[in-house]
């Protein structure tokens, strides 16, 4: 529980914006990790210098953070929250488990620059994720896909 509300202290700011911090995490994840933009088909033409600012991503990034959002307020009872994304992540999207550390990764970067996450933040922002991608792996092996 105490990583949750650790988390939660920095989430304010990003619930505040939604729109720039979904699109600095897609920019930055697409950025970094050029091969994740390929697993988004409709974003898989968008020039690298074209990323930042536009509004699909954005949009995107915001449905992204919603969702974690979701999450980290369930504190830690979120299987009602996560078998559905884990089932059409699985089946429809075919999202292996390091994209989900990829994001993280990117997430706490985001965070950390822009709304002043610090390293017990931080930590507790990769425990929670720790426990989030197991049971997505779990949900995973339960759908027959090998993430």
């Amino acid at each position: 529980m105490a990583d949750f509300d650790t988390i939660l202290k920095f989430w304010a700011p990003v619930e505040a914006d939604l729109n720039t911090y979904g699109g600095l995490v897609l920019t930055r994840l697409f950025t970094e990790h050029p091969e994740t933009q390929k697993l988004f088909p409709k974003f898989a033409g968008i020039a690298q210098a074209d990323l930042a600012g536009n509004s699909a991503v954005s949009a995107h990034g915001v449905t992204v953070l919603k969702k974690l959002g979701e999450l980290l307020k369930a504190k830690g009872n979120h299987a009602d929250i996560l078998k559905p994304l884990s089932k059409t992540h699985a089946t429809k999207h075919k999202i292996a488990l390091i994209n989900y550390k990829l994001i993280t990764e990117v997430i706490a970067k985001v965070l950390e620059e822009k709304a002043g996450l610090d390293s017990a933040g931080k930590q507790a922002l990769n425990n929670v994720m720790d426990v989030v991608i197991a049971d997505i792996d779990a949900d995973y092996k339960e759908l027959g896909f090998a993430g």
